[in-house]
């Protein structure tokens, strides 16, 4: 029996199922293939009543859940061309799934508020392919830490939400070593040997549900070093698995490949 069995409940109808997607940087938006990728994606899916989104590029302690009025978004990155900062995601902002979140959540650590911080671009950047008309209501929430059996913990808690139509949206990158991949930035095809290795062994491991090979991916994932220098683009896909109705069921793989060497694999679960 694999971990977490008894955790799962069998998925209600039209429940919305939870997500874990690579952001990309903002010149995803020009990649002539990932865009048509994600707006199928998203096409496919029941239509949500909001999003609550988890970046890779926000960490905050304790949990804290970001503005719930329209703000300016946060452009953070650097070095990019200036029409990437002119990028608009005017979308909704989601007071009542703030409250639900806080309500699900502080019994058991507390619930911080940073009413002006907007959505960063690993939140903004796939929404304006997946929801490109931004009538979505959006709520960003940070990471606690990066602890990835904290994050699952979390992903529990927040199950609920799916059968009130929210879509829990985890965003990151399944492989994230850029200090390795100049050469693939530089237009060199394909994708290193760390990358691939790290990719299949995660898309193994997600396939057989094997949850606890997931939580200690430090010490068993090939290429770690190299695939996660830092850690912060895997945590949310955890908060993603502990969304899951059944924890250890296999996840929908959505997209694969390779994005300038970096693994893009994205999936569902229900």
């Amino acid at each position: 029996m694999k971990a977490h069995d008894d955790l799962g409940t069998p998925p209600a109808p039209g429940r919305m199922p939870a997500l874990y997607i690579g952001h990309g940087a903002p010149t995803l938006v020009d990649d002539p293939v990932w865009p048509v990728e994600l707006a199928k994606w998203a096409g496919d899916l029941p239509r949500p009543r909001s999003i609550l989104m988890v970046s890779a590029h926000w960490e905050s302690q304790p949990l804290t859940v970001g503005a719930t009025t329209p703000v300016p978004l946060v452009y953070d990155f650097y070095g990019f061309p200036e029409r990437y900062y002119r990028t608009r995601y005017a979308a909704p902002g989601a007071p009542e799934l703030a409250a639900s979140v806080a309500k699900l959540i502080r019994d058991v650590e507390p619930v911080a508020q940073a009413p002006n911080r907007g959505l960063d671009h690993g939140a903004y950047v796939p929404l304006t392919v997946m929801y490109p008309d931004a009538d979505v209501p959006v709520l960003q929430m940070s990471l606690p830490g990066l602890d990835p059996e904290h994050l699952f913990a979390i992903g529990r808690r927040l199950a609920p939400l799916r059968d009130e139509g929210v879509l829990v949206l985890g965003s990151g990158f399944l492989t994230h070593g850029l200090p390795y991949v100049r050469e693939y930035m530089a237009g060199k095809a394909g994708a290193p040997t760390w990358s691939i290795d790290f990719d299949r062994w995660a898309a193994e491991a997600l396939a057989a549900g094997d949850i606890d090979a997931l939580f200690d991916f430090r010490n068993r994932a090939p290429g770690m070093l190299y695939a996660h220098p830092t850690v912060e683009h895997l945590a949310p896909l955890f908060v993603t698995l502990g969304a899951a109705a059944v924890a250890d069921e296999a996840p929908d793989f959505r997209i694969d490949g390779y994005w300038y060497g970096l693994a893009k694999r994205s999936f569902a679960v229900r």
